[in-house]
């Protein structure tokens, strides 16, 4: 048997040694602390800044751009709200459910038939669907404004709707099929031997189970639609269909520069955004990560 004095010298060695690491944990912890805080700070303050400039006049903005209001003109809201920017919202609005619904549903079903069907050519499919990726939305601009103009799409929501769709589907296929690939196949064999058919294998066990990564394709989609700027100026000229990124265009025009109400319009713009994605960062975050288990 070992003496209490050779296990006590044994502990006391453990304790000097783990001393000496915990230092050197806690300076690279503190590094790494103070990198977050300075990436927090440089994305915060721009948004604090817009958000505090939202509540001055354009006058104040200039001769006092870093304080806070001295008189809080909240008025800027309703301002830009009767201005325009509730139309371009309410546009915005119906574009971005529209290709949400539209690209979660047509890559679902794109993911659930590659991941759980032995197609012929089906490797090609999945390479084909992966090369979406690699198109920028820039380069096929004309040729889209010619199709659209000729399928009477222009001035539509329906411009945008399928032109997001087309290009959020590549990425959205690809996670979701990952995460289909996770699911067990014996729930799958049971439901066949129970007779049910593979759509309602697909709506009663597939979909329920996947959750998480369809919510992290909505909150993707959502980003892209609400967000762009480029095919909403082109494809929509008509000023009550524009949505919001290119109607805050206009709508800076209108107000000659009134750069608090304008502001306001922006913070208006932001909200939506940020408040789904504070309902649903913890799908997002387990999306993600489940997402990219398998390939």
């Amino acid at each position: 048997m070992a003496r209490p004095e050779a296990e006590s010298v044994k502990i006391t060695n453990i304790n000097l040694k783990t001393k000496k690491h915990r230092p050197g944990f806690s300076i690279v912890a503190g590094i790494i602390f103070l990198f977050l805080l300075l990436y927090f700070i440089a994305i915060a303050y721009p948004i604090f800044w817009m958000i505090m400039s939202s509540f001055k006049n354009t006058a104040a903005i200039y001769n006092d751009t870093w304080g806070l209001p001295k008189k809080w003109l909240f008025s800027n809201y309703t301002t830009a709200w009767q201005q325009g920017v509730s139309s371009y919202f309410v546009n915005s609005l119906i574009i971005t459910i529209g290709t949400c619904i539209l690209t979660v549903l047509v890559s679902s079903l794109c993911a659930y038939g590659l991941a759980r069907f032995q197609l012929k050519g089906g490797k090609f499919l999945l390479l084909f669907v992966s090369a979406g990726l690699m198109f920028s939305p820039q380069s096929g601009l004309i040729p889209l404004y010619e199709l659209i103009q000729k399928l009477g799409l222009l001035d539509t929501y329906w411009a945008l709707i399928i032109t997001f769709t087309a290009y959020r589907i590549p990425l959205t296929v690809l996670l979701i099929r990952s995460f289909f690939l996770s699911i067990p196949k014996e729930l799958e064999e049971a439901a066949y031997l129970e007779g049910a058919t593979s759509l309602s294998i697909f709506t009663k066990i597939f979909l329920p189970m996947s959750k998480p990564i369809l919510f992290t394709g909505v909150i993707l989609t959502a980003y892209y639609s609400w967000n762009e700027f480029l095919f909403s100026i082109i494809f929509i000229q008509k000023e009550e269909l524009k949505p919001i990124t290119s109607g805050l265009l206009v709508f800076k025009d209108a107000l000659n520069t009134n750069w608090g109400v304008l502001l306001a319009g922006l913070v208006i713009s932001a909200v939506p955004l940020i408040a789904v994605f504070l309902m649903m960062q913890k799908y997002f975050v387990r999306g993600l990560a489940e997402g990219s288990v398998k390939g």
